[in-house]
């Protein structure tokens, strides 16, 4: 669904996949937008490819990296309470505009399409919250993604542990599928046990004790 909106959009992008993907995904898509990954069925989640794109573009010379779930149907500029398709990649570069404009922004990205109502007041912004899903990624951090579960939650709070910023925009959007709704991917390797999250949840709090803890919310 990523790919098909970038597309759409003409942004530049590249397709990262496991060897085993090659056959259909060459079918379908540009054989030069794609990323074929130096391993395949490690069942570590999107933890190993996560790192290795991480460490492609620090070859690639860049500053940052975006790295997207491939599950996002659309993006969306939020804008006097309306969320209309975006249908060019300006709001990506706006994005790293404001970004530009710091010294100490280390991860930054979109919220989703359906955490913004439209019959709600929200801000621009926010500051210094999880990142989830469509991740504008500063190449320095001397961080890398880890463990199985709750990633984007921990290289979050662990980039704030160390001083510094986060900006999550609301005024551009990800409309990302909800999760567990897609077949493949983490639906096959990691969202699989029958605990209602309860896995997320200690894993996340053997990370962070000092500010995790588990409770019974929204029916999990």
């Amino acid at each position: 669904m990523t790919a098909r909106e970038l597309e759409m959009m003409k942004v530049p992008y590249h397709l990262v996949i496991e060897p085993q993907e090659s056959p259909s995904y060459f079918q379908k898509f540009d054989p030069s937008k794609i990323l074929i990954l130096p391993f395949s069925n490690l069942g570590l989640g999107s933890i190993p490819a996560r790192n290795w794109v991480w460490e492609h573009s620090m070859k690639q010379g860049f500053k940052r990296h975006w790295i997207l779930d491939d599950n996002i149907e659309g993006f969306h500029r939020l804008n006097r309470n309306q969320k209309p398709k975006v249908t060019s990649g300006t709001i990506f570069k706006a994005a790293e505009d404001f970004v530009d404009r710091y010294e100490n922004v280390a991860i930054a990205g979109f919220n989703y399409y359906s955490f913004c109502k439209t019959t709600d007041k929200v801000p621009p912004f926010y500051l210094n919250t999880r990142i989830y899903s469509c991740i504008l990624i500063e190449n320095d951090l001397p961080l890398r993604w880890r463990g199985r579960y709750n990633e984007d939650t921990d290289l979050s709070l662990r980039a704030l542990k160390l001083g510094l910023c986060t900006v999550l925009f609301n005024a551009f959007l990800a409309g990302k599928v909800t999760t567990m709704r897609m077949k493949g991917g983490n639906t096959d390797n990691v969202y699989t046990d029958k605990d209602d999250r309860l896995k997320f949840a200690q894993s996340l709090q053997e990370q962070h004790p000092d500010v995790v803890k588990v409770v019974w919310k929204f029916n999990r």
